[in-house]
């Protein structure tokens, strides 16, 4: 239950939103004794009655050491032995018909000899500089691959912006703050966010927004959905989003984010997407799951017959973890990067002050087996036609918590709660229903479809189209969790 201020103020907002291999050395051939290579020299040699077995075209004639006969005055003759010799298999000229990606893949694991983690094969399909699933191109909504909350109904962004403004209160409302999005897909979040809080001008004045992309075409796109221009900016220019007037700015990673103000960071839908080890249980203990060639030259998943350098983070997870929890699995799956990450936003939030707000799909407890790919909406094989599906894995809601506390002592986990329960208490019935009041029957549906999307469980009981399009419910498959610092309380609506 909330504070009877925080619900009336929860209230008011919600009324308020504006918006509808190495070379090996060959050993040198002894020096020719002088008087050989005198006669050799002013004596031609005879050709060899019968041609070596493994003559090829342009090959030296003189590889191999020259044979001479007791008799001085004899003739000179030389044999090559070239049965030692490498040869090549016919190279064939047939185009292959391999992606560049999967080109790379198979190069990576031929050149080590061995195959490689799945973190390392997940990392390479979604984020490979020139051929990542997500690098060059837009993947999100009914004409990409699949859908996220803030593509269902502006209410989601509309809400995530009542909870950064109620964080930016109990901050005690700084007049700068910066405003870190996690891969914002499309900027719709951000767009919905920066709408719904126009009218609250304290707090889009204090705002600069950073936005942590790596895909230059998806920077494109949200450069145009948050309604951003170029101005000057004393001898330079800057890049300001016309929506709220707030400064914008793009980083690789979140280390180049500047530092020094309050910070309020949103990973929507992120942290699914960071490349997770996994292992299995086998008779020898722990073993890693690795993607490896088969002999027809497709990929195949093997286990390490060795330890791996990352079993030092299941050891980590591990140690989290009740004995009664892990007899339970035989897979795990550890996401060092997702640690790592809470760790940065741990450090940045202890020293600056502020927040962050994770929203996933996952459980909070030991994930195991939960890898998928997902192309055109439809799931597929894992390991089919690498980058063109995205793969996202289940979030460690626990490891998450785990690796926060351990970073810092300034900072509180609140979470995780599912998000139908975040964005009940956050207001969304009060939104819907001003919304339901100014809108068409073709408006109505769409808002009721996208609110059930958002909060509910399952099928939609009041769908009555066709059954293939039913709407499914994302409220308790997704869950959300809050990081704060110590200083400015619990957070709501937690």
């Amino acid at each position: 239950m909330l504070r009877k201020p925080a619900a009336a103020l929860l209230r008011s907002l919600a009324s308020h939103i504006s918006g509808g291999a190495r070379a090996t050395r060959q050993p040198l051939p002894p020096p020719i004794v002088p008087s050989i290579l005198a006669r050799f020299l002013s004596t031609p040699a005879s050709p060899s009655s019968t041609p070596p077995p493994s003559s090829a075209a342009g090959r030296d004639e003189d590889g191999g050491l020259p044979e001479v006969s007791g008799d001085a005055g004899a003739r000179l003759s030389i044999s090559v032995d070239r049965s030692g010799l490498y040869n090549p298999p016919d190279h064939s000229h047939e185009p292959s018909s391999d992606s560049e990606l999967v080109k790379h893949l198979k190069s990576i694991i031929k050149f080590r000899s061995g195959p490689i983690s799945v973190a390392e094969y997940m990392e390479e399909v979604l984020t490979n500089p020139q051929s990542g699933f997500y690098i060059n191109r837009d993947v999100f909504g009914e004409s990409g691959d699949f859908i996220t909350s803030p593509e269902v109904s502006q209410m989601f962004g509309e809400m995530i912006g009542v909870w950064a403004m109620c964080l930016w209160e109990q901050m005690g409302k700084p007049a700068k703050v910066n405003l870190i999005e996690l891969g914002p897909g499309r900027g719709t979040l951000l767009a919905d966010l920066l709408r719904g809080s126009a009218k609250f001008i304290d707090f889009t004045k204090a705002l600069n927004i950073n936005l942590v992309e790596c895909s230059p075409t998806l920077q494109k796109v949200q450069y145009n959905t948050l309604k951003c221009e170029d101005e000057p900016d004393g001898d330079g220019k800057r890049t300001v989003s016309k929506l709220c007037g707030a400064p914008v700015c793009w980083h690789a990673s979140l280390e180049q984010v500047p530092s020094g103000s309050p910070t309020i960071v949103i990973a929507h839908e992120f942290y699914d997407a960071l490349p997770i080890h996994q292992f299995q249980k086998a008779s020898r203990g722990w073993c890693e799951k690795m993607v490896d060639l088969a002999e027809d030259s497709s990929f195949r998943f093997v286990l390490s017959p060795q330890p791996t350098a990352s079993l030092i983070y299941l050891s980590k997870r591990c140690k989290w973890a009740s004995s009664e929890e892990l007899d339970k699995v035989e897979h795990i799956e550890v996401c060092p990067k997702a640690m790592e990450l809470t760790e940065q936003i741990t450090d940045r939030i202890s020293a600056d002050g502020g927040g962050a707000l994770i929203i996933d799909y996952g459980k909070d407890g030991i994930i195991s087996d939960s890898l998928q790919a997902i192309r055109k909406h439809k799931f597929v094989d894992i390991l089919d036609d690498p980058g063109s599906a995205d793969l996202s894995a289940y979030v460690d809601f626990a490891s998450i918590r785990h690796s926060a506390l351990e970073a810092s002592g300034d900072i509180s986990v609140h979470g995780p709660i599912t998000q139908s329960q975040f964005l009940g208490s956050l207001g969304i019935n009060f939104r819907v229903e001003a919304l339901l009041r100014n809108c068409t029957e073709e408006q109505a549906e769409s808002m009721r479809t996208g609110y059930w999307r958002l909060v509910g469980d399952g099928e939609a009981p009041f769908w009555e189209g066709p059954d293939d399009q039913t709407p499914i419910g994302m409220g308790t498959r997704y869950l959300a969790m809050a990081i704060v610092n110590k200083k400015q309380g619990t957070p709501v609506p937690f």
